[in-house]
């Protein structure tokens, strides 16, 4: 390890680089449980591209495996460290290097946290869609390598849509160039989608190219409460089906509404079953929110209540951007999981977590990005309690098997990380793992960068 630690010295500034034990334990794990993490020999915090690779041919030439890291906001363990290895964290790189209105781009490095640069584009009339709930604290970085989505994904998609370029360091310290700057581009194979998702185990990205968008009206958000979570995404269904483009359309059920009373006190009201929100960001949003209140009304909503103004349908998004906090709290840990199905699936996947639930004598809550049929059903239970521990455990896959049947996906949004390695497996196929180790092999011939995630 001495010898490790005086290559990476040998380029970097000393507070770039990390060797107490006390302090690398802090940068250990990102914030999914039952994903396991070892002990870094050394966390590394670089400014510059050169810094990186530096890292990467010192770990090239040790052998040293390396975890890459963003804000460790994410929730399949893909950030967790392993015995020995570099922790490379990308927080210190954290520049908007350019914003174009014209060309309609940003340009930053990876630490940029996701507030910051929404915020700075709208200062020029511009808007970065992908909003995670985490938003004020996750990186781009981070969002690029987990394929972040959001609350705003129905309209406007996830990361993946947004990401035109990158540079990016390989394993063995070169730097590969991605992609675009341009509004079109179809050279060559698309290696710039490749990197996103891929959550650290292909290079380090150190710079990306972004799409922007002008800036749409102010939303308008209304409120529609249900007896049943199946009368909710039956409306989902039909706003849907006759071709609404809400900008947000959630849903949170009664134990989420439960938490984030209980946190907040927000008041929202806990008598109902399912809560649906919608949002319109279009000319004219209190339109198009009477056309959908009608939708919900015909499939059972029990009151719908729209915002009277802007702050009014902040506060509505505001609670369901603290569902997944909130629900943190009802016992001492949570699995989260990200299953999407097809919206046509969203009752059955819901209806299928409840019976989950009650089978196996647990408290489990499901916010969901309801317009893309992306479901986070929280598993509450005592990490204190083995018995329940082990339920939560077998919870957690039946939900993935769920989602898997119903024609689904066992992440949306979150990442495969340590945590679904055995289900992506089964979704993807023995001709499917082979074709991804493959590429996998390609850009990291030594297994080096994020060992024992995803496969």
């Amino acid at each position: 390890m001495d010898d490790l630690l005086e290559r990476l010295r040998a380029g970097l500034p000393p507070e770039a680089l990390i060797s107490d034990p006390d302090i690398m334990a802090s940068y250990a794990r990102d914030m999914a449980g039952f994903c396991e993490a070892g002990a870094p020999a050394a966390v590394v915090l670089p400014r510059t591209t050169e810094q990186v690779q530096h890292i990467m041919r010192t770990a090239t030439a040790l052998r040293t495996p390396v975890v890459p890291q963003g804000a460790r906001t994410g929730l399949s363990g893909a950030a967790n460290a392993s015995d020995g290895c570099i922790v490379l964290s990308l927080v210190k790189m954290d520049r908007i290097l350019e914003i174009s209105p014209v060309d309609r781009i940003a340009v930053v490095e990876p630490g940029v946290v996701n507030a910051v640069l929404s915020r700075a584009v709208a200062e020029k009339g511009l808007y970065y869609p992908p909003d995670p709930s985490s938003w004020e604290t996750c990186t781009i970085g981070g969002n690029i390598g987990t394929a972040s989505g959001g609350l705003c994904c129905v309209k406007y998609g996830v990361t993946a849509e947004y990401v035109l370029g990158l540079e990016v360091v390989l394993a063995d310290g070169r730097l590969l160039g991605t992609g675009r700057r341009t509004a079109k581009g179809v050279a060559g194979y698309d290696l710039t989608r490749l990197f996103v998702g891929s959550e650290g185990s292909l290079g380090i990205v150190v710079k990306a190219v972004l799409a922007l968008k002008p800036t749409p009206p102010q939303q308008l958000a209304l409120a529609a409460e249900f007896a049943s979570a199946a009368e909710a995404c039956d409306a989902v269904c039909r706003i849907m089906e006759l071709g609404h483009t809400p900008s947000l359309l959630e849903l949170m059920d009664r134990t989420t509404i439960q938490a984030v009373n209980r946190m907040s006190r927000m008041g929202l009201p806990e008598t109902t079953e399912a809560l649906l929100l919608a949002a319109f960001d279009t000319p004219d949003p209190a339109a198009d929110l009477a056309a959908v209140g009608a939708l919900c009304t015909a499939a059972g909503a029990t009151d719908v209540v729209p915002a009277g103004d802007a702050a009014e349908s902040e506060l509505l998004l505001q609670a369901r951007r603290l569902s997944l906090v909130a629900l943190e709290t009802v016992k001492s840990a949570t699995m989260i999981d990200d299953v999407c199905v097809p919206r046509s699936q969203l009752g059955a996947m819901l209806e299928g977590t409840a019976a989950i639930a009650a089978k196996h004598d647990l408290t489990i809550g499901v916010c969901a990005h309801a317009g893309d049929g992306n479901t986070h059903p929280v598993v509450c239970f005592d990490q204190d309690d083995a018995e329940e521990s082990r339920r939560a455990r077998e919870s957690f896959d039946e939900i993935m098997a769920l989602g898997l049947e119903l024609g689904g996906t066992i992440t949306g949004e979150h990442g495969v990380g340590v945590l679904k390695k055995e289900w992506l497996a089964r979704e993807l196929g023995p001709v499917g793992l082979e074709m991804q180790r493959g590429v996998k092999q390609a850009f990291d011939p030594l297994g080096l960068l994020n060992p024992g995630k995803l496969f």
